[in-house]
Parts: C-alpha cells; structure tokens; sequence
C-alpha cells in the first residue's frame, strides 16, 4: 500500500485519496497508537481550518476515534499551534489536526500531536501507517475498499464521545497574550489572516496587548484559504500597511503555524530576519541560552552572518520543522525555524507558531522603540537563486564523478563568501541546486552552469 504520512502528516487532495473513509481509518488507527486504552477513559483534542472538506473529514475523524472506544474534543476551528497547547492545557491523551497548512483549498491534512504537545515520531506514523493498511483492501472510496481491521470495536458505555468546547480558543489566546514581554499599546498593525484559522485568535490576541489593529482576508467561504493572500501571497499585506500608514504587518498561513513580518514601507520580513531580529534581543538582554540558534540548510547565509557578527552561531537542520525541533531539544536551544516563518520559542511553544512569533516580534519593536525595518538590518539577505533540475536517473546522483567534480569546481567558484547546497529531492525526480553570494548574476551563473551538468549527466 501506498505511504501516508509525509515531513508533516498526511496530506492530499481532499475526497480522493484522503477520503472520509481514509480518516476514519487514520483515526481508529490513530488513537490505537496514541492513545491505547489502559484501563482509563482515553481522550483526543481535534480542531482544524477553515477549508470546505475540514468539517467532512473531521466528522469521520472523530468517528474512528470513538469507534476505538476514545472520547473526543472537538474544539472546531483553531491554528495548529493551539492544538498542541491545547493537548496539553486539557490534559488530552493526543491532539489531531485537520489541515493543509499553506496549501490551496482543494488540499486537506491530518497530523498529530503526542500528549507533550510535540508533534509525534515518525516510529509510530509509521505504526498508525501499517494499522490503516492492516486487512485493506480496494481503493479508498470505491465499492471494493473494506473497513475491517485488527483493532478493537468497543461497544455500549465503551464506545467513546464526542464533545463540542466552544472557547478552547480563548485558551490559546490567553497562553499567547501571557508571552508577551511588553505591551504593544501605540503601535499599528496590520493583521493578514489569509481567511484561515487565525480569523478569531490573532486580532483578539494583538487587540488585548493594546495594539491598534486592522484585519484583512479574514472572511473564510470553505474556498479562499490561502488564495492570493496570507505568509505565501504577502503583496497583499505590504500594499495594506502602506495603505494604513501602519508601523508593521503580520501574514499567516491557513493553519497559523507560520508568519511573514511587512515594516511600514511594505518590505517583506522573512523567517530567518524575524530569527535574526529576536535572537540579537535576546544575546544583548541576556536571554539567548547557547548563544545560537537552529536554521535549515536553506536558510540565508545572511542569518549566519548576523549572529556571527554578535559572536553567537547559527546551527543547521534538515528542512522541516521537527528536525529543527529535534537539534533544539539536543542542543538545549530556545529559537528555532524556516525562512518560510515556521519559528519555533521553545519556552512557550512546541511547534511553529505564527502567533506567538507575531506577538514576540512586535514586542521587540514596542520596547526598542525602533521600527521593524531598522531591526531587520542587522540581518543583510544575500541573493539565493535555486534550480530545480528534473532527472530521470535520480538513483546515479551519487555515482557520478562529473557530478562530484562540477559540484567541488562551484564551491570555489563561489568562495568563502558563498554557499552551494545540492541535494536529490526525497519524494520527486528532481535534484535541487541552490546557491548564495554577494553577487546575484555570479551566483546564478555558477547555479545554472551546474544545473546543466546534472541534468546531462543524469537525463
């Protein structure tokens, strides 16, 4: 059978093969392994976005859930990041969400969090994987696909219930207004809700720190989630803090565990400057555990520089935010993220959180008194340029000495003020080509030059 769980859960195209039956399986399958029943009633925190199949898919969800004799609580619409609070705060066995994150409307997704609010291991995805395959036949959705399975079926006052909680989500927002080392009173700010998650959860939050808030694209219909606006569309945002005359501007992504920064002139500020900005606070407040932070190999090697130049460093993980958790766990660290704005504050969060890294940006900004784009120029953004390069041969990457000895001739090329990142993506035929440096069109000639060399090798 196929594989399910991707870098972050399982995601498809909602109604084909992430059918209704599909998350009735994950989630009878799922609560056998994240929550096993002891001897004590087991429950499971489930929320999600705004996207039209989030209520279908749910409703099955929940149904598997129960079927395995797991009570529920349905906390309805809510980023994903309060999921993970939310497991904790109410003493839940697991958390589950239904989402797509960034991805367009027609897309939907299931992940899960453990009961420590940490998204969970990749051993038991694995395990939920081979429980849903376990007895199946057909094709999801069609007649010949069965339900049946090893797991158990409880029945009478064994099988598990559902209940609704209304106000979870002012839990989150009271956890996330707790975070704030400042008031934000005075300050103007736009709000991008990308018609997702968020709609309730980021102007109450901002709104009770004091700031003056205006929202955008917070008017979800089930179709427009993240369709020309939020952290993936920010032109919107930009045109809006300028339009206001407001001091800055936040965008999220459908689900809320990412955000993009604008300063008052409508620049963008990424991930890794929104890393930069709070982790130089933080050095010169005393508060930066480690002197370093934890970024992705594809972050700016401006990122590197900045906390170079504050004589702190900056540590490389895997892209995907559980691998930039999993070094900060390691290394005792308390930021950590993408430059896509999935930052992670380990003190208050166990997974990205474009709130909470909304509110801690802004606080620097009200207690600096500095505006966003001076903070943002301790970081300089050198040029990347990435190539994807299709491949039909992927599995002779390795094997090629051309290959090697091109990729080795590059690297000087670029020097010690550059940086060249090569790597055969894991899911598609494709091996990506990214590089860096002070000059743009040197570094897009090296990167296309070498481009051409993988793809003759390999095609």
């Amino acid at each position: 059978m196929g594989k399910l769980f991707g870098t972050d859960g399982v995601r498809e195209i909602a109604n084909k093969l992430l059918t209704p039956e599909m998350a009735f399986r994950l989630g009878r399958a799922g609560a056998s392994v994240v929550a096993p029943r002891n001897g004590r009633r087991q429950v499971i925190v489930i929320g999600g976005d705004t996207r039209r199949s989030t209520g279908m898919l749910g409703s099955a969800l929940s149904a598997g859930i129960n079927s395995a004799g797991v009570d529920v609580l349905d906390v309805g619409v809510i980023p994903t990041p309060a999921i993970a609070y939310l497991t904790v705060k109410l003493n839940a066995d697991a958390g589950i969400v239904v989402s797509a994150s960034h991805n367009s409307a027609e897309y939907n997704g299931i992940k899960f969090f453990g009961p420590d609010g940490f998204k969970i291991p990749d051993e038991m995805e694995h395990e939920i994987e081979k429980r849903v395959w376990a007895r199946a036949t057909g094709t999801p959705g069609s007649a010949a696909w069965s339900e049946n399975d090893d797991l158990p079926r409880p029945s009478g006052s064994s099988v598990g219930m559902c209940e609704d909680i209304q106000d979870a989500w002012e839990l989150y927002v009271e956890h996330a207004v707790e975070s704030a080392r400042h008031g934000l009173d005075g300050l103007r700010v736009v709000l991008d809700c990308a018609n997702g998650a968020s709609c309730l959860t980021t102007p109450a939050a901002f709104r009770e720190l004091g700031a003056t808030v205006v929202v955008i694209n917070a008017s979800p219909d089930g179709d427009n989630i993240n369709s020309a606006c939020g952290s993936t569309h920010p032109q919107a945002l930009a045109a809006a803090v300028v339009e206001h005359s407001a001091d800055m501007g936040f965008a999220h992504d459908g689900d809320a565990d990412r955000v993009i920064a604008v300063d008052a002139d409508g620049n963008v500020v990424d991930g890794d400057q929104i890393m930069a900005i709070c982790a130089v606070h933080r050095h010169f407040q005393g508060g930066l555990p480690g002197r370093a932070i934890v970024a992705t190999n594809y972050s700016n090697l401006g990122l590197a520089h900045a906390m170079e130049s504050i004589g702190c460093s900056v540590l490389r993980a895997d892209a995907g935010d559980r691998y930039v958790l999993q070094m900060m766990l390691e290394k005792n660290l308390v930021i950590g993220g993408e430059q896509s704005g999935h930052v992670i504050f380990l003190e208050t969060t166990t997974t990205g959180d474009g709130l909470i890294t909304a509110i801690e940006v802004a606080t620097v900004v009200a207690s600096t008194g500095k505006p966003l784009a001076e903070l943002a120029g301790v970081m300089k953004k050198y040029p990347q340029v990435m190539v994807n390069v299709g491949v039909a041969r992927k599995e002779d990457y390795h094997r090629s000495k051309r290959i090697a000895s091109a990729i080795e001739a590059a690297e000087a090329e670029l020097g010690s003020d550059g940086r060249l990142l090569v790597r055969p993506s894991g899911t598609e035929p494709v091996v990506r080509v990214m590089g860096e440096g002070k000059d743009e069109g040197e570094v897009r000639r090296v990167v296309e030059s070498l481009a051409e060399i993988i793809e003759s090798e390999l095609c």
